[in-house]
C-alpha cells in the first residue's frame, strides 16, 4: 500500500498546488514534496527490516480482458530511484525560490505531477502501467520547458518531444509483441515476470528486433550516442529546474528501464547486441568529453558531461556484470545528485554575473570563498575523487567493463581523465585568477541556494566516506536481477 501511496500523494499534492497562487504555492509544493520524501523514508526502513513486506506493493486488477493491473512494488533498485526522486524533487523546488516564475501554482504544480509519474515509472510491475507512466513524464517536463524556457524553446522542446515520443512508440510495440507471446493459463499478461518468461521463449532474431525496439526509448531517454542530438540544446533552454528534473531524475528512467525491462526480457538479444551498444556508449563518453572541453557556456559543458557519464552507466549495464550493474546504480544516484548542484551553480553564476561563459568570468573565489568552497566540493564529487559519492560507482562501473573487455574499459577510462581535464579547467577559469571585467561582482549567495549546496555537499562526502546503506540495497538488487539473465 506504501508504494501506491508514494504515487498518489504527489498527483494529490499537485492538483491542491493548481488552485493555489503566489509563493503559497511554492511553499506548499515544497512542504508536500517534504512529506513525500519522509514516506519515502519510511519505505526505506520498512524494507530494510522486512524486503518482503506487503506494505511495500500493491495489486489491482484493471482491464482484466488485456491482462493489465495497477501493480507497483519497491525492491532494492527501484527503492533506491525512488529515494532519488524525491530527495530530489524539494532540493529543486528550493532552488527556485530566487527565481520569480509567472503562474507559480502551474508550474509547482507540474514539478509535483511529474514527481508522481518519475515514481510510478520506477515502482510499475506491469509492463502495460510502466508504459503509461513513462508517457505521463513527458508532459509535465514538455510544458515547463515550453513555458519557461530561453529562446527557441518552442523548436527545441518539440525536438525533444518528437525524439522521446517516436522512442515511446517503438518500445511499445516491442513490449506489445512480448505481450503476445504470454500465455498464463490461457490469458495474456503484462505483469513484468510473464514478460520475462515469454521474452525468453523467443528465438534469438527475435529477442534481437524487440531489444532494439525497446532499447530505442531508453536510448533517447538516456541519452547514448548517436540519440543525444536533442539533450544539450534542452538542457540550456530549459529553466534550471527543468533542467535539474531532466538531468538529475528523467534520464535515469532511461537506466532503469533498461534494467528492468530490456535485459531480463531480451537475454539472448543482449548476448547478440550488447557489444554494440557498449561501443556506442563508450563512442558516446568519449564524444562528449572533448565536446566539454572545448565549450564557453558552463551549462551546456555540464550538458555534456552528462552525456559522458550516462554514457559509462550505460557500458557497464551492458557488460551485464555484477560489479557493472551494481556500478550503474550507484552512479545513476551519485550523478543525479552531483548534476542537480552543478546547474544550480551555473543558475548562480548567470543570476550573480549576467553571464555562464567562462572566458568573462573569473576571481569569484576572491569574491566569495563559502561559494567557491561548495562549488568545490560538487565538483570533485563529480570527478569521482575518492571519498566522494562519484567515486565508489566509477570504480565499480569500470571494473565490470574491464571484466567484459580490457579494451573497451581502456577507452571508457578515458572518462576520468578526460572528465578531470573540463571540470577542473572550468573551475580554473570561473574561480581562480583575476577578474576579467573590473565591473564583474559576486555577492553573497542567497540563503535557498546556500540551503541547497550546503545538502548537497553534505550528501556527496556522507556518501562518498560511507556508501555502504545505499551499496548493500543496490547488490540486493542486482543480485536478483541477474537471476533473470542467466
Amino acid at each position: 500500500m506504501l508504494a501506491a501511496l508514494l504515487i498518489g500523494f504527489p498527483l494529490l499534492a499537485a492538483l491542491l498546488v493548481f488552485f493555489v497562487k503566489g509563493n503559497t504555492a511554492r511553499n506548499l509544493a515544497l512542504g508536500l514534496s517534504v512529506i513525500e520524501f519522509i514516506l519515502a523514508l519510511v519505505a526505506f526502513a520498512i524494507y530494510k527490516s522486512d524486503p518482503d513486506c506487503c506494505q511495500l506493493s500493491f495489486h489491482h486488477t484493471w482491464v482484466r480482458s488485456l491482462g493489465i493491473s495497477f501493480s507497483v512494488g519497491l525492491d532494492g533498485m527501484s527503492l533506491l530511484l525512488v529515494l532519488l526522486t524525491t530527495f530530489l524533487v524539494p532540493l529543486i523546488i528550493l532552488s527556485s525560490f530566487t527565481n520569480n516564475y509567472e503562474n507559480p501554482s502551474s508550474f509547482y504544480g507540474l514539478i509535483l505531477l511529474m514527481q508522481m509519474a518519475l515514481v510510478g515509472v520506477f515502482a510499475a510491475n506491469d509492463g502495460f502501467l510502466f508504459y503509461v507512466f513513462w508517457e505521463l513524464a513527458l508532459i509535465p517536463i514538455y510544458f515547463i520547458c515550453l513555458l519557461w524556457g530561453g529562446e527557441n524553446r518552442a523548436a527545441i522542446t518539440f525536438k525533444f518531444f518528437v525524439y522521446t515520443f517516436l522512442g515511446s512508440f517503438f518500445m511499445l510495440v516491442g513490449l506489445i509483441y512480448v505481450y503476445n507471446h504470454t500465455n498464463v493459463d490461457g490469458v495474456k499478461s503484462w505483469a513484468v515476470q510473464d514478460l520475462y518468461s515469454a521474452g525468453k521463449t523467443l528465438s534469438e532474431g527475435q529477442q534481437g528486433a524487440v531489444f532494439w525496439l525497446i532499447f530505442a526509448a531508453f536510448a533517447v531517454k538516456m541519452p547514448v550516442f548517436p540519440f543525444h542530438t536533442w539533450q544539450p540544446d534542452t538542457y540550456v533552454n530549459a529553466p534550471t529546474q527543468g533542467t535539474m528534473l531532466l538531468s538529475g531524475v528523467m534520464l535515469k528512467m532511461g537506466t532503469f528501464g533498461v534494467m528492468k525491462w530490456l535485459l531480463p526480457i531480451v537475454p539472448l538479444g543482449l548476448a547478440r547486441w550488447g557489444n554494440t551498444a557498449i561501443c556506442l556508449s563508450v563512442i558516446g563518453v568519449v564524444y562528449a568529453s572533448c565536446i566539454a572541453i572545448v565549450q564557453k557556456d558552463y551549462k551546456r559543458l555540464i550538458a555534456y558531461s552528462s552525456i559522458a557519464h550516462v554514457g559509462l552507466i550505460s557500458a557497464g549495464i551492458f557488460s551485464a556484470t555484477q560489479q557493472g550493474l551494481q556500478g550503474a546504480v550507484m552512479q545513476m544516484l551519485a550523478h543525479g545528485v552531483n548534476v542537480v548542484g552543478l546547474f544550480l551553480i551555473a543558475d548562480i553564476l548567470l543570476r550573480h554575473t549576467g553571464t555562464r561563459e567562462i572566458d568573462k568570468l573569473g576571481g569569484i573565489r576572491g569574491m566569495n570563498g563559502n561559494f567557491a568552497v561548495l562549488f568545490l566540493i560538487i565538483l570533485l564529487g563529480s570527478v569521482a575523487l575518492p571519498l566522494t559519492n562519484g567515486f565508489v560507482g566509477e570504480f565499480l562501473l569500470i571494473n565490470g567493463i574491464y571484466q567484459y573487455s580490457s579494451v573497451i574499459a581502456a577507452f571508457a577510462g578515458l572518462s576520468v581523465i578526460l572528465g578531470a581535464v573540463y571540470m577542473l579547467r572550468s573551475y580554473q577559469g570561473i574561480m581562480l585568477g583575476e577578474r576579467k571585467d573590473n565591473h564583474l561582482a559576486f555577492g553573497p549567495l542567497a540563503a535557498t541556494d546556500k540551503a541547497v549546496l550546503i545538502i548537497i555537499c553534505i550528501t556527496v562526502v556522507v556518501f562518498g566516506v560511507y556508501p555502504k546503506p545505499l551499496n548493500d540495497l543496490a547488490e540486493e538488487g542486482v543480485k536478483v536481477l541477474m537471476t533473470h539473465l542467466k
